[in-house]
């Protein structure tokens, strides 16, 4: 974990607070918006906050277990790896982030598929 900590690419975005529980928040990148996810058990994942279908804003979402509902036309896409859920198929890019000491860390590298 201190190697990773190390990594100039990650931001400090806030504290899990910050986030609702099932809710989302957007962070502004030069790569794009990010939405980061909190789920009902406290898990935090980061989703580049556009559908693999036809680009709704993921953040705007239901989020439900490990996965967010697309507000335009109800893909489901799994917020662990950022696939659409069948029978739809697609993926959206996904990135780290991590929680230290309550507070947010995100990683502005996306993760490999």
């Amino acid at each position: 974990m201190a190697a990773i900590a190390e990594k100039t690419n990650w931001i400090e975005i806030g504290r899990i607070e910050d986030i609702p529980i099932l809710g989302s928040r957007v962070v502004e990148t030069a790569q794009g918006d990010i939405a980061i996810f909190r789920n009902k058990a406290d898990e935090v994942f980061a989703l580049q906050d556009k559908c693999p279908h036809k680009g709704g804003p993921l953040s705007q979402g239901i989020v439900h277990g490990q996965s967010v509902t697309c507000p335009l036309h109800s893909w489901c896409i799994g917020l662990k790896d950022g696939r659409a859920l069948d029978p739809d198929e697609g993926e959206t890019m996904r990135y780290p982030v991590e929680i230290r000491d309550g507070a947010l860390h995100l990683s502005l590298t996306p993760e490999s598929p």
